[in-house]
């Protein structure tokens, strides 16, 4: 029997006409756009600015921001999507898209008050790109032992002093906005912990080293140093000490942006196995025509499936108000397994020229080592299921 809630709820694995209308333009956005730069980009290390400049004309930087502000006024739901279908193609791309949209974004739109929205909003659907920044030498996945010290100058007008290095944040070297963590008290624990934005030019406040790295190389990857850098108390976003609350909340969101970016890339690279399978001949026959190969093409099917349906329910949950945060993290777990092994057996399916640079699993192979590194490590995600499973006694 049918019943109003059943038809009002889409079903888990149907896409709206709305949602698939966005995928295909999202999708045609990539392959139009994205395709032609990411030899030129892998090789530069670092993000064609005109693809940037792209993705702001698309409406990709401010999906879930509503109309009144600038933004898509979409869902979590369609970020996953796009990240997914541009991850297809070049994840450190879609990176720069998600961390947009599910870190920065999602900040200042849960956060803020209405002064700060309408300052930031517009800038960041317009032409401002954000960064997230928490992570530091000494706080990797126990992230809230961090150093970065604010002071409260007690001056006139009210401002802090930041003092500290972040590492790893992704964006740095693009971003005019960056949401930074820091300490108004360390003897306080997390509980000292703040929220501070902080814009590109303010005094005391620099982007340091990029790093060079093994894979998504066209995603700048950069320290932050902060030396006395002066930050209005206007910038305080939340109330001083919630930070940890606002880090943690929003790295929830972020696990379902990385999972798509994750489960992308694995469909990108069986895509490319399926086509290699097809054109290549062996023996008299195409390699796809040999059951060794069409059980290895078929297992890959069937974990990209499930890292998708993973990706969409958690992103459903969190669009519906429903608790997400266990299938967050089990979907971020997942899809960043699956990439890792579907990747390296398209590697394998398309044998020795999947190993030179000539094409495009290569890339793939490198790019998806980092998902079960950053927005937490995989063993960050399965403490965090274990918690859930547990009642948070974990």
């Amino acid at each position: 029997m049918t019943t109003e809630t059943s038809v009002a709820r889409p079903p888990l694995t149907i896409l709206s006409d709305e949602e698939a209308m966005f995928r295909d333009a999202v999708a045609g956005f990539a392959e139009d756009e994205v395709r032609p730069r990411v030899q030129k980009m892998e090789r530069e290390g670092k993000i064609d600015p005109e693809l940037i400049r792209k993705f702001f004309e698309m409406g990709l930087m401010g999906v879930e921001v509503p109309e009144s502000l600038g933004g898509s006024d979409g869902s979590l739901m369609m970020i996953a999507v796009a990240v997914e279908e541009i991850s297809k193609i070049d994840p450190a791309a879609a990176i720069l898209m998600d961390v947009q949209n599910t870190l920065v974004n999602n900040a200042l739109l849960r956060w803020t008050n209405d002064e700060q929205k309408r300052r930031y909003l517009p800038q960041m659907c317009g032409n401002t790109v954000g960064a997230y920044a928490l992570s530091e030498a000494g706080s990797g996945s126990d992230a809230f032992a961090l150093a970065t010290r604010a002071i409260d100058t007690g001056a006139a007008g009210g401002e802090y002093r930041l003092t500290g290095r972040k590492l790893w944040i992704t964006n740095a070297a693009e971003a005019s906005l960056f949401l930074v963590f820091a300490t108004v008290n360390p003897e306080a624990g997390y509980k000292g912990i703040t929220a501070f934005l902080i814009e590109r030019d303010f005094p005391g406040f620099a982007v340091g080293k990029k790093e060079d790295k093994l894979g998504i190389r066209a995603s700048s990857t950069c320290e932050l140093i902060l030396d006395d850098c002066r930050v209005p108390k206007a910038n305080v976003i939340g109330q001083v000490g919630q930070g940890y609350k606002i880090a943690i909340e929003t790295l929830n969101q972020g696990r379902i942006g990385i999972g798509a970016q994750m489960t992308g890339l694995a469909e990108g690279a069986l895509g490319h196995a399926l086509d290699y399978a097809r054109q290549r001949k062996q023996f008299g026959k195409p390699i796809a025509e040999f059951q060794g190969v069409q059980f290895e093409l078929a297992e890959m099917a069937v974990e990209v499936e499930a890292a998708r349906l993973m990706v969409y329910n958690a992103a459903r949950l969190k669009d519906a108000g429903r608790p997400y945060l266990m299938e967050a993290a089990m979907c971020k777990y997942y899809a960043s397994q699956v990439a890792e092994r579907v990747a390296s057996r398209a590697v394998e399916v398309l044998g020795g020229v999947g190993f030179t640079k000539d094409y495009p699993v290569e890339k793939l192979y490198r790019d998806a080592k980092i998902g079960r590194i950053y927005e937490g490590t995989s063993n960050i995600q399965l403490v965090t299921i274990a918690k859930q499973l547990l009642g948070g006694k974990a």
